[in-house]
């Protein structure tokens, strides 16, 4: 049985929360070994450098079935067959999971809008993403569905 849609959004913030942390290490590491002095230099790199990050530390815990967040909320990455993930395909959804970020980061650059109008049209589109998972067949977020793999309860709930 799959997570409800609040229990994965609620997740996903506490996700975000703990990135911090991570993002937070990863910068000072990044501004330590390039002796950035000023946050806008080497802007691109520490941004490919924390995508890399990212990626390093989703695709290891997702092949071994979660991270911290989704141990807090119980929920659980799985193949199709209900089995555990390859690094491969955790790289996979990794990847296919920045469609919630991607779009809109896009269509708005062309037009040089500030920053708190990218935050609105990026929170307007996760918001259409996360509904629009309604209308996958097992009620999967679609990077899910491509990627191969599905969210599923790690414990039953008790009532």
């Amino acid at each position: 049985m799959a997570p409800g849609l609040w229990r994965r959004m609620a997740c996903w913030v506490y996700e975000g929360i703990l990135l911090f942390g991570v993002m937070f290490l990863a910068g000072y590491l990044f501004g330590t070994l390039s002796q950035t002095r000023n946050a806008m230099d080497n802007r691109n790199a520490l941004q490919a450098f924390l995508f890399v990050i990212f990626g390093i530390y989703f695709v290891w815990f997702w092949a071994k079935g979660q991270t911290l967040a989704m141990k807090t909320w119980n929920i659980r990455v799985v193949g199709r067959d209900g089995k555990a993930i390859s690094q491969t395909r955790a790289l996979g959804r990794y990847v296919l999971s920045w469609i919630w970020f991607i779009p809109p980061l896009v269509a708005a650059y062309p037009f040089h809008l500030s920053g708190a109008e990218v935050a609105v049209i990026t929170v307007g589109w996760i918001a259409v993403w996360a509904l629009l998972s309604r209308f996958q067949s097992e009620g999967q977020f679609w990077h899910d569905a491509w990627a191969g793999t599905r969210l599923v309860n790690s414990q039953p709930l008790s009532r």
